[in-house]
């Protein structure tokens, strides 16, 4: 005679259920992330295309009357900033509040304005805010402060002024 305990098949189905459960729920979740990052990657591309990318050995030519604006957090523009006439630091995300505050009401929305940030796209994505915002002279430090540093400039922090070399 067979003796099939069902509780225990019980116990083993709930338990293949769990697993499955588990391994659909990172699917969908991985699938999110792809998702998002492909729409991010198409926002970037279009910010980069729209927006003037000016290379770090281009930079200090147009330096007279420009603003540089760092839009990296505040703890990454701690560790070191590209020196110029004018330097502000407005964090990406607060950008859009900041903005006529700390640029249109002291400069003027036809004031040149380079963005930059780490690597290039947070700077890309920011240019593009400003000129929707009405600023008409904006661009981005292509490649961010890493294209900077990698070709041989400096920035200062509080610690003076720091280079790659």
């Amino acid at each position: 005679m067979i003796s099939i305990n069902v509780q225990n098949i019980s116990i083993v189905k709930e338990e293949k259920m769990k697993n499955v459960n588990t391994q659909l729920e990172k699917y969908i979740a991985k699938c999110d992330e792809i998702y998002l990052s492909e729409h991010l990657k198409t926002l970037i591309d279009e910010a980069t295309k729209e927006i003037k990318q000016i290379k770090p050995s281009k930079l200090y030519a147009i330096a007279d009357g420009i603003i540089l604006v760092d839009v990296r957090e505040p703890e990454e523009f701690a560790s070191g900033y590209i020196n110029g006439h004018i330097v502000l630091t407005i964090p990406r995300g607060k950008l859009e509040f900041m903005a006529i505050d700390k640029i249109a009401k002291k400069y003027g929305q036809d004031v040149k304005i380079v963005t930059y940030c780490l690597k290039g796209p947070r700077g890309s994505l920011a240019a593009l805010q400003l000129k929707k915002l009405g600023f008409s002279d904006v661009s981005n430090l292509e490649g961010g402060i890493l294209a900077w540093l990698a070709k041989g400039n400096t920035i200062h922090s509080y610690l003076g002024e720091l280079s790659l070399a």
